[in-house]
């Protein structure tokens, strides 16, 4: 039986059919779906963590107990888990364990484009790369049986096009799985205990496993030799292969779906058949410089680009540039789509964005603002050009220590979202109370992980299978020996602002504002009347622009300033009303009665 399925959802299938019973992971796109298809199936437990770190752990101690189990993240999320995945690389596993590892190149949605092919190599654990969704549900399957064959944790490396392009799987029957028998975890110190007369002990096993992997690739069906002319030889993996493919379709192939450790023998026979070696890999030289490193002579990244996301023309420019058309496919390139003449859309809040009103007021108070990753990102975009760094995960409170320690003048504010601060945001602001370091901090608590696709967090509540316990972050904060914590309704826009300037204000110790209101997409938000704009009244002062709301939007020039009077679409306003509230010549008004009141705001200094 044949079904389409996106890459992403043949790894989450081919897991189940390998007999998976437990899986854990952070949201990170390109990844998000592959645990939220798996969720479905029958016989699994599936869960988000509050990070990738504590996701790796709990697949780690599954499969200590014998479970074959699964952890998903985007690549950047792997540097979060990297302390455990060294340490599983010496304990090994009794039961199957994958971590599907989801890099972007071409930075579709992540900070960077970091090649964890690397981390294979530097973790001494096997790499298997799928090349499209057949091979990424049968390699998934594959890859549990390599975990316990060889005793080790296996990377999954999947790219953005893999997870989220869709192709023809052969999937077996569906059937009810009996449900896993209840594992006895029987201790083993000296295996499980990485106390450093162990890790000695264990790391010549480590090296010993690397050989025998490599000699098992020697044979895998993992590993591929497809043969054509001889005159070209390409060694290639994953969605790399299927460019060179199409552009060098009467070349010879070595296709490599287990990445690492490389099956020298296999590439040295591979390289004496054909008269010009070449590399075609996405980012890293990861294959050019071991087989270099051989003694082999290869062409490589001076052809193929060592940034950005490959595709059908960077591949056929760089056999251009090898002088190698003569021998790529007889079929003519794709006619080139005539560019169409259209406005740029840059990313932009949502209408009826809780987080809208802080990045109004931050731009405002000209702050100069420490941001964080999540879709609040769109904050550092006009118009509110409103935060000064972005770097990573929980890096907001960290760079504000930093800043504030090195006795810096400015006013300096942290900003980060509710499932950031479960994810990393807590030891920082750990440091932050211990070092007694003076700072404001705005949590902005939209009830869900926003960004990839309203997932539940810790302080939301919602699981991945059913409803959890919600964690109040309020008291968390003063928990943490925070006195000074005000939690405030997000849509009240003179409240926020009021707020930030009496947190900014303190000057003697950390304060945290909580900016509460339901993201626009989820199940906890409520479309209010719209509102609408009076062009009798409006004078086109354009303040109501500044709030960043695709609803609003420019109309006719104000005959006296000569600046443009603001139009609502109806359509899209869902009546959060931080426009109304920011017109300071009351031309903006409800299209409809509305008896709800704002909550305002809550504050007590212990």
């Amino acid at each position: 039986m044949k079904r389409l399925l996106s890459g992403n959802e043949a790894i989450a299938r081919g897991a189940w059919e390998a007999g998976v019973n437990y899986a854990t992971g952070y949201p990170g796109t390109p990844s998000t779906e592959i645990l939220e298809n798996l969720a479905r199936y029958q016989g699994v437990k599936a869960q988000w963590a509050s990070n990738e770190k504590v996701a790796l752990d709990a697949a780690l101690g599954a499969a200590f107990a014998g479970v074959r189990s699964l952890t998903a993240m985007k690549h950047v999320g792997l540097n979060v888990a990297a302390d455990t995945l060294f340490s599983a690389a010496y304990t090994g596993v009794r039961g199957g364990l994958v971590i599907v590892t989801a890099d972007d190149p071409g930075c579709w949605s992540s900070q960077n484009e970091q090649d964890n092919r690397q981390y294979a190599r530097f973790a001494k654990i096997p790499c298997i790369e799928p090349s499209d969704s057949q091979e990424a549900k049968d390699f998934t399957r594959l890859a549990f049986d390599i975990s316990e064959q060889f005793g080790t944790p296996v990377l999954l490396r999947s790219t953005t096009r893999l997870s989220h392009s869709k192709t023809p799987v052969e999937v077996d029957a569906p059937s009810m799985r009996p449900n896993a028998v209840a594992p006895a975890f029987v201790p083993d110190p000296s295996r499980f205990m990485v106390l450093p007369a162990n890790a000695r002990r264990l790391h010549p096993l480590v090296e010993e496993r690397l050989e025998k992997l490599a000699a098992y690739g020697e044979t895998s069906p993992l590993n591929r030799v497809e043969w054509g002319s001889r005159i070209v030889g390409i060694v290639t993996s994953g969605l790399a292969y299927q460019y060179a493919r199409e552009v060098f379709g009467g070349a010879s192939f070595l296709k490599l779906g287990l990445s690492y450790p490389l099956p020298k023998q296999l590439i040295r026979d591979f390289a004496g058949r054909v008269e010009r070696l070449i590399v075609i890999e996405e980012l890293d030289p990861f294959f050019e410089e071991q087989i270099q490193a051989m003694g082999i002579p290869v062409s490589g990244k001076e052809y193929f680009p060592i940034t950005g996301e490959l595709n059908l023309a960077v591949v056929r420019a760089g056999a251009e540039k090898l002088g190698l058309l003569a021998h790529a496919s007889s079929a003519p390139p794709p006619t080139a789509t005539p560019p169409l003449d259209i406005p740029d859309r840059p990313p932009a809040l949502c209408p009826g964005c809780p987080h809208r009103s802080t990045f109004y007021v931050l731009h405002k108070l000209k702050v100069n603002v420490m941001g964080d990753i999540g879709c609040y990102s769109i904050g550092a975009l006009p118009p509110f050009q409103a935060m000064d760094t972005i770097t990573c995960m929980g890096g907001s409170i960290g760079l504000l220590q930093g800043m504030v320690s090195a006795g810096v003048s400015n006013k300096v504010v942290a900003v980060i979202g509710d499932s950031t601060f479960f994810h990393t945001g807590l030891p920082a602001l750990a440091s932050l109370v211990y070092n007694r370091i003076p700072g404001t901090i705005l949590i902005l608590d939209n009830y869900t992980t926003g960004m990839t696709g309203s997932q539940g967090n810790p302080g939301s509540g919602e699981t991945l299978q059913g409803e959890g316990r919600r964690i109040n972050i309020e008291a968390v904060v003063r928990a943490m020996g925070i006195d000074d914590v005000w939690t405030v309704n997000a849509f009240d826009e003179p409240t926020v602002e009021s707020v930030i300037k009496q947190a900014i204000a303190v000057t003697d110790r950390p304060t945290v504002v909580i900016m509460q209101g339901a993201c626009v997409l989820t199940k906890g938000a409520v479309r209010q009347p719209v509102v609408t704009v009076d062009g009798g009244v409006c004078n086109g002062c354009g303040l109501c622009f500044r709030v960043g709301c695709p609803a609003i939007v420019k109309g006719v020039l104000d005959l006296r300033t000569q600046k443009p009077k603001a139009i609502i679409d109806p359509i899209l306003c869902v009546g959060c009303d931080i426009c109304l509230q920011v017109c300071p010549r009351h031309a903006i008004f409800r299209a409809e009665p509305d008896d709800s009141a704002l909550q305002g705001v809550s504050h007590a200094a212990a």
